[in-house]
């Protein structure tokens, strides 16, 4: 036998109500849109990471 997908943390749920959960995530995961391999959103983050930064910058250089 194998392992359940889902499995009940507390209490007890009858097969109807684990086959409508189901349901409700199999229904959410198909309208999802599907991720595009030609489209990223940013290619690198949006702040930066002070140990990759210089370690002097001027003393007119403001940060």
């Amino acid at each position: 036998m194998s392992t359940p997908d889902i499995r009940v943390e507390k209490g007890h749920a009858e097969p109807e109500e684990v086959a409508a959960i189901t349901a409700v995530l199999m229904a959410r995961a198909v309208a999802l849109p599907a991720p595009s391999a030609t489209h990223r959103a940013r290619a690198k983050a949006g702040w930066r990471r002070l140990e990759r930064e210089p370690g002097f910058h001027a003393p007119h250089s403001w940060h």
